[in-house]
């Protein structure tokens, strides 16, 4: 019975667990080869572009509702559009002709820029900040000259400038707020002070103060579901946590949307968790960038067994770091709800790559 969560942090460190058991045993079960490893990545590429694209529809059609994909799956997009450019580079090396690919996977990049930049304004901050991040990589992983300049990098701070300025005026002539980025700054500006003072205020070593949260003084103050796997997991194996039906934008926007992931695990689960789950960020990198350079080493001996999980490593290290930073140091939401499960996969996927069975 002691395995049955009992609170909302149990449930995700049980999650986190089995899926990282998960993962490592199903990385070792499927032959992980080159072109399996592409071929997934651009199915999941396309499919995510395809997703995206109608979400950004939704926003400017009366008749559909937009749903916000970014937010839970714009790591996921990241990862799969990394690990193409990683195969590519793969090939490259053996002397494939890319080109074609190539010109696929910049047109996705730039499909998904532009329909995910429409829906929302952290995830093109996640995406441009993980674009960087893999260009840099790839180019230490294949001791190539890197293709960040400060030329091009300039480029890019003028390019979101402009997209910033264009949805400005695109969202005054259609007259749909949503797509304003003022707005949404406007918003935060006006809420997040009062978010964070609430939780400085009112966050203990363990928990916070009960008095501070929704729930009142009925609950122990600590796991009250500020910080949550979906609610359809919850509801799934019928686990008594709260939930905050019906008032997520009145009540737990406050933790969710206006303060960063710091803050609102900090005040949900209090400073001593917060530190150990950052102690568990610093681990998956501190690993993965390590065995990131063991498959290089055996890649460079001439070692071609391994090349579909280097791809995959490169992918998963460059989302997670990507959505560990955004979610930490800007907002909750990109490491909450759906978007925890991601975070927790993209850790997986990483540590997964901690066993490697050995083929005869």
């Amino acid at each position: 019975m002691f395995l049955i969560a009992q609170n909302n942090f149990q449930f995700i460190v049980e999650f986190a667990v089995l899926l990282t058991i998960g993962i490592m045993l199903l990385l070792n079960i499927i032959p992980l080869s080159l072109s399996f490893v592409l071929l997934i990545a651009l199915i999941l590429s396309i499919g995510l572009t395809l997703l995206f694209g109608f979400d950004a529809i939704s926003l400017i059609s009366p008749s559909l509702t937009a749903h916000e994909f970014t937010h839970p799956y714009g790591a996921i997009a990241l990862f799969s559009i990394v690990t193409c450019l990683a195969a590519i580079y793969i090939m490259d090396d053996v002397g494939i002709n890319t080109r074609s690919l190539r010109n696929f996977v910049i047109l996705l990049i730039i499909i998904i820029t532009l329909v995910g930049g429409t829906v929302h304004r952290d995830f093109l901050g996640m995406w441009i900040l993980g674009l960087l991040l893999g260009f840099f990589i790839l180019s230490k992983s294949f001791r190539r000259k890197s293709v960040l300049t400060i030329k091009r990098v300039t480029l890019v701070i003028i390019a979101i400038i402009g997209a910033f300025g264009f949805f400005q005026l695109l969202s005054t002539i259609l007259n749909l707020p949503v797509l304003s980025p003022l707005l949404r700054l406007s918003r935060l500006d006006q809420n997040s002070v009062a978010s964070l003072t609430m939780v400085l205020q009112n966050t203990y070593l363990i928990g916070h103060n009960p008095a501070s949260s929704y729930w009142g003084n009925t609950t122990a103050g600590f796991a009250d579901g500020y910080v949550q796997l979906p609610i359809n997991l919850i509801t799934l194996f019928g686990l008594p946590f709260p939930v905050f039906y019906g008032i997520l934008v009145s009540k737990k926007d406050v933790i969710d949307y206006f303060v960063p992931g710091i803050f609102g695990y900090g005040y949900d689960f209090g400073y001593i968790i917060l530190f150990l789950f950052l102690v568990y960020v610093v681990a998956v990198l501190f690993i993965g960038l390590k065995m990131l350079r063991e498959y290089r080493e055996k890649r460079e001996k001439g070692n071609k067994s391994l090349l579909g999980r280097e791809a995959l490593l490169i992918g998963s290290i460059t989302a997670f770091i990507s959505q560990a930073w955004v979610g930490l140091f800007i907002i909750n939401r990109d490491i909450n709800g759906t978007a925890l499960v991601t975070f927790l996969f993209l850790g997986a996927m990483v540590l997964g790559h901690v066993l490697v069975v050995k083929r005869n």
